[in-house]
């Protein structure tokens, strides 16, 4: 973008991209704030003020405008899918942002008439029936209706799946198909499946009928995570650490993104995670990978940071709010202490999907039997995610072992069905962030997306904020909410500690990755309630524009289009930004006043120019005139 006044004079110093005329917050507390930036071979060179930044700027730098508007650092959420959502992203129907049931199905009809035959329609999270006018699910006989031939899976949280006959039939379901463990097939007074299957508690059930549809092949997986990773990026992402998952082999569902970071094509930084697969046979992949691989390796793209989320299977508890809390078998820590100690005595790090306070006492008495021998602390990094039940005896253990915690705005989308169980007592403080912060732990923020909540960081934002779930429930109350200050930091600089990269992300300042990102509302001023609806205009890592909207639309680099033709993102995209929701009646009175204080400054303004009477402002009404 041309900016006036600026003369290409640098040579040496030349700077790739300037950024100027902006509100930056730097998160350094050295300089909090600053107007201009500069970045050179990926990494900021100047933070400062536009005349800093001028002896910068020469005949190649690119040169953007931000308006006044507000720059933050790359947003970097700390536990997100982002492989396995990649090498699925074009092949799902996103009801992210949908704010009404009606408009689902008119999606999911519209959708199933362009699906060729043997390919599903697939609605895979990131939305809850409580974010829906109607506040429910679909039912089995509206899905039959919008596709009676064209399989439909729709996947509502850790709970439950609704399937259409035709993805029944697809799927091999019949009245013989006995329940897997930790799961449901619901049936009719005939014993046949009726369509709904259910998480009772563990999700296998539901992950286990989604890997029976089609997935891409070769290049298609190579385009679909490069889409995934742009959308990624208009939320001003910039950085992912990769939590692994079920379902995410090592190397096989590895290789897409080690492919494209080998091309120079990953537009988001990776950090990622290793998850034995099978049960029984943990501890022999952990060895094997150890032998293999070291945290760490890798480069500011894409790099291994450790093992989990899962160590061993035994060790899991599923969080299906809906159901009751799960009890783990006796006796899982034999084999949970092996995979821990070969990790710590090979300088592995590790996260721990952990819900409930019940399953974090059991695994914190294995690391305090280990810490007898050195291993506790030991300067590997290890976490606990999502911890929504913790409580503070825990977290006072935790610290003493030099544990972190990642958490998520699951009870963004599953608060209503967390505060039915256990009450609004016990939903206050979950998870209780207020008190893992004061202890100085390190938090950091995440969505878990993409088959819970979505990938849209700012809904977590506003979690963190506002305590309420996306149905407008107030769950957390103010004494374990956050500050936007805090819940962004929770989102750069604790990110980046989590990954060891705390010296070179998450705060802007020479030195530092030029990751950042131009936002479409100040972050910082807009109502509360508007913080979900804020997204990027212009996205940069590594000096790169790697997402670019509004003004700045054409400045971001060429991918190629969505393949195959009938994809959903093709026609619909994926998050569905929903407008703004205005002020309230006293917002709204405040800010006609604030209009009126402004029409009588430009009054006064004209009139010491001469260029109007200077008297004060009357209002002449008729109906009291005399």
């Amino acid at each position: 973008m041309p900016v006036g006044g600026l003369v290409p004079s640098a040579t040496d110093n030349a700077a790739d991209l300037v950024v100027r005329n902006a509100k930056i917050h730097t998160g350094d507390p050295v300089r909090p704030q600053a107007e201009a930036i500069a970045v050179r071979d990926g990494v900021i060179t100047v933070v400062g003020d536009d005349k800093d930044v001028a002896l910068h700027v020469g005949p190649a730098t690119k040169v953007v405008d931000a308006l006044g508007r507000r720059v933050v650092p790359g947003l970097n959420d700390s536990h997100l899918h982002v492989i396995r959502g990649g090498l699925n992203y074009v092949l799902e129907l996103r009801w992210d942002g949908v704010p009404t049931l009606r408009q689902g199905l008119a999606m999911l009809r519209e959708q199933a008439a362009r699906t060729p035959k043997g390919q599903w329609v697939r609605v895979v999270g990131g939305w809850s029936a409580e974010q829906f006018a109607e506040r429910r699910l679909p039912t089995v006989a509206e899905l039959n209706a919008a596709a009676p031939d064209t399989p439909v899976f729709v996947l509502h949280l850790y709970q439950s799946a609704v399937l259409n006959r035709a993805a029944l039939k697809a799927s091999g379901y019949t009245r013989d198909t006995p329940d897997p463990k930790g799961g449901q097939i619901v049936r009719g007074r005939d014993g046949e499946p009726t369509g709904m299957l259910l998480a009772a508690p563990s999700a296998l059930i539901l992950y286990s009928t989604l890997a029976k549809a089609p997935v891409l092949d070769g290049e298609d997986k190579k385009t679909s995570t490069r889409h995934f990773l742009r959308e990624l990026n208009r939320f001003g992402l910039t950085s992912a650490i990769d939590a692994a998952g079920g379902f995410q082999n090592f190397p096989d569902n590895y290789s897409t993104v080690v492919e494209l970071a080998k091309a120079g094509k990953l537009s988001l930084r990776i950090a990622y995670h290793l998850f034995p697969q099978t049960a029984g046979q943990e501890i022999d992949d952990l060895a094997r990978w150890i032998e293999m691989a070291r945290p760490e390796d890798g480069d500011e793209w894409l790099r291994l940071n450790g093992a989990g989320e899962n160590l061993t299977w035994a060790a899991a508890d599923f969080e299906n709010f809906a159901q009751p809390r799960p009890e783990l078998a006796p006796g899982y820590e034999a084999e949970f202490e092996k995979a821990v100690r070969l990790l710590m005595e090979n300088g592995w790090g590790f996260r721990l999907h952990a819900t409930y306070d019940d399953t974090i006492r059991r695994d914190l008495a294995i690391f305090e039997k280990l810490a007898a021998d050195g291993l506790f602390p030991a300067g590997n990094r290890w976490l606990f995610d999502h911890a929504e039940t913790v409580s503070a005896d825990s977290l006072d253990r935790i610290a003493a072992l030099g544990g972190a915690m990642s958490v998520q705005n699951r009870l963004s989308f599953q608060g209503e069905a967390f505060v039915r169980r256990y009450g609004p007592g016990a939903a206050a403080d979950a998870p209780p962030i207020r008190a893992m912060l004061e202890r100085g732990l390190t938090v950091g923020a995440g969505t878990d997306a993409t088959r819970v909540s979505t990938y849209n960081p700012w809904v977590a934002l506003h979690w963190l904020v506002s305590g309420r779930t996306v149905g407008d429930l107030v769950v957390r109350p103010p004494h374990n909410r956050v500050d936007r200050r805090t819940a962004l930091s929770m989102f750069t600089e604790a990110g980046a500690a989590l990954t060891g990269e705390e010296g070179v992300k998450g705060v802007l300042r020479p030195g530092c990755l030029g990751d950042l990102a131009v936002l479409s509302e100040d972050y910082f001023a807009v109502p509360e309630p508007d913080i979900a609806h804020i997204e990027s205009l212009l996205t940069v890592v590594g000096g790169r524009i790697v997402y670019a909207a509004a003004e700045y639309e054409g400045l971001d680099e060429e991918l190629p289009p969505v393949s195959p033709e009938w994809s959903p993102v093709a026609h619909f995209g994926g998050y569905q930004a929903t407008p703004r929701i205005g002020p309230s009646g006293a917002r709204q009175a405040e800010l006609l006043g604030q209009a009126v204080a402004e029409s009588e400054q430009h009054r006064q303004w004209r009139a010491r120019r001469g260029l109007a009477p200077d008297t004060e402002s009357t209002v002449f009404d008729p109906c009291f005139s005399l």
